[in-house]
């Protein structure tokens, strides 16, 4: 049977090439967006497989509501994909209360919302699947990117905790944690920046970096969005997916300092219990 896909974001980047995927899978694809005329072009080349639903997803009250009009339309969601997002650089120091809650808003309490929707659905059927992008800095952070991770770090532990819960009913939760891929999240005018106070010269390089970035990024999102679907597809979904090159090698680094952290300090550390 052919899927119903719900996908967050689905105009651009990681969310129009799942979306693509999907369809030329055979699928139906309900593309959630705030501007429905970016998939005009898609509803008018597959009319019969994709759909555009105008969603903020950070307006969580409309959440429930959107839902239920694809299951009414549809009869399911077999995956959800928690993919809006946009990337945000500033030094902890330099991002705003305001900025930081936007980016929560964005990319936790959206995508949560949305988990809380579907899954009553998912439970009843004993199947599904919810794909939450993520990034290689929901694993590690550096300067510049405090507030992105942090939200990430956020969705990632909410994420882990799901699978646990979900596993009995036959829902499949796969985190994808992508390294530097050619979408438009370094856009000048999709990117967040914090005002720059010049203090933090490793946070002007990130700045720099960002803004020097877009279109010279080594990921090929097609190729990402084919291993998504064949992780979806595998008898063992991981929980973890982490993309591209770059990606990799940074999550194992990172776990290789966490490890030489804890095993620098395990004699004393494990030592901090009761005498008795």
């Amino acid at each position: 049977m052919n899927k119903v896909w719900l996908v967050t974001g689905a105009s651009s980047g990681f969310g129009r090439a799942i979306t693509e995927a999907a369809v030329a899978a055979g699928d139906v694809v309900v593309g959630a967006v705030r501007r429905p005329e970016a998939l005009d072009d898609l509803v008018a080349a597959h009319p019969d497989q994709v759909e555009a639903l105008r969603l903020d997803v950070t307006d969580t009250a409309a959440i429930e509501a959107a839902v239920r009009d694809v299951l009414g339309r549809h009869g399911r969601i077999d995956v959800l994909v928690n993919n809006a997002g946009r990337t945000h650089v500033g030094a902890v120091e330099e991002t705003t209360e305001r900025e930081l809650r936007d980016l929560f808003d964005l990319h936790v309490f959206g995508p949560t919302a949305l988990v809380r929707a579907v899954l009553p659905h998912m439970r009843e059927r004993r199947s599904g699947a919810i794909v939450q992008m993520s990034s290689m800095g929901g694993q590690m952070s550096f300067a510049g990117f405090g507030a992105y991770s942090g939200t990430k770090f956020a969705l990632e532990g909410i994420s882990e905790a799901l699978a646990d819960e979900v596993a009995e009913f036959g829902i499949r939760v796969l985190i994808v944690e992508p390294g530097a891929f050619r979408t438009s999240l370094f856009e000048a005018d999709r990117a967040g920046v914090s005002s720059d106070t010049g203090a933090y010269a490793r946070v002007g390089e990130t700045r720099g970096a960002v803004a020097g970035g877009h279109g010279s990024q080594p990921g090929d999102p097609a190729r990402a969005a084919a291993l998504i679907r064949a992780a979806l597809e595998a008898e063992h979904t991981p929980l973890r997916l982490p993309l591209g090159d770059d990606g990799v090698s940074a999550v194992l680094a990172h776990l290789d300092q966490v490890r030489d952290d804890v095993t620098a300090w395990e004699k004393r550390t494990r030592a901090t219990g009761f005498d008795d």
